[in-house]
């Protein structure tokens, strides 16, 4: 039996909304202003991995702290520049080092 990989498209908008407890209609609408993407299947209908499931999930906590969806955006934006700027960091690291 494979094993889906955290990336592989598999739940339904109405699977995760079951699961996560929300409406569909907030799904759409964090589509709609960039926070989750999830992949489409064959007759368009959205398919989440559960590597969306997992964002949703910081999503939802972000949205129980009060913040907006302006908000949620740019602290996802930041998220993603700090993890960048680490992997930049820790490459940089590996490259200094003293070499015997």
């Amino acid at each position: 039996m494979r094993v889906p990989t955290p990336d592989e498209p598999m739940f339904t908008v109405g699977q995760v909304s079951a699961m996560l407890q929300v409406q569909q209609a907030f799904l759409r609408r964090l589509e709609s202003h960039n926070l989750i993407q999830p992949e489409r299947s064959d007759g368009n209908q959205r398919r989440y991995s559960r590597a969306d499931v997992d964002q949703l999930v910081h999503i939802c906590g972000l949205v129980d702290d009060g913040l907006t969806l302006a908000g949620i955006g740019r602290v996802l934006e930041l998220e993603a520049e700090v993890r960048s700027l680490k992997a930049q960091l820790k490459a940089a690291k590996s490259h200094a080092q003293p070499r015997n």
